[in-house]
């Protein structure tokens, strides 16, 4: 009995030991990623930020004030034009017919005009030696003056038909491109109906729908960032009109913002986001993080921060608006929490993590 309580106590001894010795030996064997880490940039609201589009400062949109089948036309869409450069021609038949009625009109009325003038210093020169009495005097002095109000009339006419053809002939009111072609030969073409755009692509604008909240702190002649949505570029500008009414804008004020000269490669109708410089709102203060530190799975948003024993954690977060690169935030991180920038390795939630040293904060808007 006393051997057999022996093995069993040698048993169970082995056992315990070689337990505890397993128990030793476990090692964390996860991958560890170094890691860029940041804190967010928490200040006061500086900026206002509102959508927009460009558009070239000098632009047009040609039509006619006759109605008339289309004959011509010379241009097309993205063609280079000149001031004055025939761009489109109208049937101006009738219009013809009433310039040679008009020019008939003028060669009687002149003819009359000459005669009754020659009668008229003629009867002044008989009145003077009293050849003439005052009576005949008056009746060629009347007839002399409706000859002439006749002859005024025609040429009066005359213009009148020449500013009708000018319509008939579409020229280029500036330099530009041909930007848009609303009609074909041989349409029909209605007084005011849009018959070719045309713009200037030398200088843009912005056109920024700014909501009623914001509107009253933008004031004309502030400076303005652009970020240019498709190729994410910025370009500087000032503010040159802000209106004062939403009625025909749905509810939004329309602003007016001159972009600077730039070598960027712009184009009427580019999406734009305008960022406009404002007084600080001490009750308003905003988290800001680069977009390139965010993660997106699905419709959710969020990024990765440190947990304890260095670890990675994964945040999602509710974003608001943004500037240029970088983003408002506005739940889920807290202006003193570091965040993960950049990894050189594949992260996940929980991954070992090895902090590099921080950096500044992130600079966001200026």
């Amino acid at each position: 009995m006393k051997n057999l309580l022996k093995i069993i106590t040698i048993i169970t001894l082995t056992f315990t030991i070689s337990c505890g010795k397993e128990k030793a030996t476990l090692v964390d064997n996860r991958e560890t990623v170094t890691v860029k880490v940041g804190t967010p940039l928490s200040e006061n609201s500086t900026f206002i930020s509102a959508s927009g589009k460009v558009e070239a400062v000098q632009n047009a949109n040609l039509s006619t004030r006759m109605m008339g089948f289309v004959n011509n036309i010379y241009v097309n869409v993205g063609d280079k034009v000149s001031k004055g450069q025939l761009l489109l021609s109208i049937n101006s038949t009738d219009i013809s017919a009433q310039k040679a009625q008009v020019t008939a009109a003028i060669t009687e009325a002149t003819a009359a005009f000459k005669n009754a003038e020659k009668d008229y210093n003629r009867f002044k020169s008989l009145l003077k030696d009293k050849s003439a009495s005052q009576k005949e005097m008056d009746d060629i002095t009347a007839n002399y003056e409706m000859a002439k109000a006749r002859l005024e009339a025609a040429n009066q006419s005359k213009n009148q038909v020449n500013a009708q053809l000018s319509y008939a002939n579409i020229t280029a009111p500036f330099n530009g491109v041909i930007t848009g072609k609303f009609i074909n030969k041989g349409d029909l073409a209605n007084p005011g109906m849009p018959l070719l755009s045309i713009e200037n692509p030398n200088n843009f604008q912005v056109i920024a729908m700014v909501p009623e909240s914001d509107i009253t702190r933008i004031k004309t002649g502030s400076k303005a960032t652009v970020l240019i949505k498709s190729t994410n570029k910025t370009i500087e500008g000032f503010v040159t009109e802000v209106s004062s009414s939403t009625k025909n804008t749905g509810g939004q004020y329309l602003v007016k913002v001159i972009l600077d000269k730039t070598d960027e490669n712009l184009l009427s109708g580019m999406f734009t986001s305008v960022q406009f410089p404002v007084e600080k709102v001490e009750t308003s203060s905003l988290v800001i993080i680069p977009k390139s530190a965010l993660i997106k799975q699905g419709q959710l948003t969020g990024i990765y921060t440190i947990g304890n024993k260095n670890t990675a954690i994964l945040r999602w977060l509710r974003i608001g608006k943004s500037f240029g690169d970088q983003v408002e935030v506005l739940s889920g991180l807290s202006a003193n929490e570091q965040y993960i920038i950049s990894a050189e390795g594949k992260l996940f939630n929980g991954a070992k993590v090895i902090p590099s040293p921080a950096l500044p904060k992130v600079k966001g808007v200026k």
